[in-house]
C-alpha cells in the first residue's frame, strides 16, 4: 500500500502531480492554514504530513495518544513553527528545504535594500495617487547604496548569497554577526569582516539585513534598545521571520525619524500587519515573497519529495533536522 500523505497547502501544479504519482495524496482543498485541531487530527490519519510556515505545529498538536505520522516534510527552510522536540519525542522525523530558495530570497533582500534606500515605495504610491507634481531637486531624496556598509545578522546560505550580490554588484562593505565563527575563506570571498556582537554591527552599518532563524530564541532580537543603537538614517531589512523584530518599536523609531527606513517581507502574526507599520514613513512592505518565483517554488516541492521518498525507502533524508526518538 502506498503511504497516506497530507499536503497542507497547494503546491505548483506540476509538482503536486509528481507527488501524487508516488503516494496516496490528500490535499487541503481550501488552501488555507490548517487549524491546530485539524493538524492534531491529521497526525492520527496520515503517514506523512507536508506542512508550510502557516501551519503551527506546537507541543499541544503532538499531545495525543496514538500518532500514525512518522514524517513531517516542511515546505521551506525555517521550522520555528514546528516544535522539534515534541516531534522527536513522538518518533517523527522532520525535514526542510535548504539551498533551493537561497538565491531568490537574497534577490528579494537586495530588492528591499534598493527600494527602501531610494524610497521607491513612497514614490510609486505618490505617482499612482496622482500626487506627483514633477521633478524637483529635493523630492524623495534617498540613500546611496553603492559603497555603503551592509551588516548581515545570520550568515548562512541566504546571508552569504546576499553578501555576494551586495559586495560584487554594489561595492558594499560587508559586516557579519553570526552565532558561530564563519570560516575565513567564506568571509574573504565577499570581503566581509565578522564582528562579535549585534550592537557592534548595528552601530557601524548603513543597512542591516536579518537572516537569522526565528523562534523563541530570537524573538525580538531587534528590540527597542537595539533599534536605538542603529545609525541615524540606517535602514533595516527583514526577510527572515517576523518575530525577530519588535515591530511596535520599529514603527515608533520610523515615525520619530530615528532610522531611515525599513523593508519587510515577513511579519509577527502574519498575514496581519500592525497598523503602526502600515502608517510608518519610508517603509516597503511585501507579502512574504522571498521564495516566490516559479522555479524556486517548484524546486522546494521537489526537495520535499526527495526527502519523503528517501524516508519511505528506509534511507535517511538529505535534509533531516529532526530525528525519530
Amino acid at each position: 500500500m502506498r503511504a497516506k500523505v497530507l499536503l497542507t497547502r497547494a503546491w505548483p501544479e506540476e509538482v503536486e502531480a509528481e507527488l501524487a504519482r508516488k503516494v496516496d495524496l490528500t490535499r487541503n482543498e481550501h488552501d488555507r492554514p490548517m487549524t491546530q485541531a485539524e493538524l492534531r487530527g491529521a497526525l492520527g490519519v496520515y503517514d506523512a504530513i507536508l506542512p508550510t510556515v502557516t501551519d503551527r505545529l506546537d507541543a499541544a498538536v503532538f499531545d495525543r495518544a496514538e500518532i500514525r505520522t512518522r514524517f513531517l516534510g516542511n515546505y521551506g527552510v525555517g521550522v520555528s513553527h514546528i516544535d522539534l522536540a515534541a516531534a522527536a519525542a513522538k518518533g517523527i522525523a522532520v525535514t526542510n528545504t535548504p539551498d533551493v530558495l537561497s538565491d531568490c530570497t537574497a534577490d528579494l533582500a537586495m530588492t528591499l535594500i534598493l527600494m527602501t534606500a531610494r524610497r521607491a515605495g513612497e514614490g510609486e504610491r505618490e505617482l499612482r495617487a496622482g500626487l506627483w507634481a514633477g521633478w524637483r531637486p529635493t523630492h524623495l531624496v534617498g540613500t546611496k547604496v553603492t559603497g555603503a556598509t551592509l551588516g548581515i545578522i545570520g550568515f548562512g546560505r541566504i546571508g552569504q548569497a546576499l553578501a555576494a550580490r551586495a559586495h560584487r554588484g554594489f561595492g558594499m562593505k560587508i559586516l557579519v554577526q553570526n552565532r558561530s565563527a564563519v570560516a575565513p575563506q567564506v568571509l574573504a570571498e565577499v570581503g566581509a569582516a565578522q564582528v562579535g556582537t549585534v550592537e557592534e554591527l548595528l552601530a557601524t552599518s548603513d543597512f542591516v539585513s536579518l537572516h537569522c532563524p526565528g523562534g523563541a530564541a530570537n524573538r525580538h532580537l531587534i528590540d527597542a534598545g537595539r533599534i536605538a543603537a542603529m545609525r541615524p538614517g540606517a535602514i533595516l531589512v527583514n526577510t527572515a521571520r517576523g518575530e525577530v523584530v519588535d515591530e511596535e518599536a520599529l514603527a515608533g523609531a520610523l515615525m520619530a525619524g530615528a532610522i531611515g527606513g525599513a523593508g519587510l517581507d515577513v511579519y509577527d502574526g502574519e498575514p496581519q500587519v500592525r497598523p503602526a507599520l502600515l502608517a510608518a514613513p519610508n517603509t516597503v512592505l511585501l507579502p512574504h515573497l522571498g521564495s516566490a518565483t516559479s522555479a524556486t517554488r517548484a524546486a522546494m516541492g521537489r526537495r520535499v519529495i526527495a526527502n519523503l521518498t528517501a524516508f519511505l525507502a528506509g534511507r535517511q533524508p538529505g535534509d533531516l533536522i529532526g530525528a525519530r526518538a
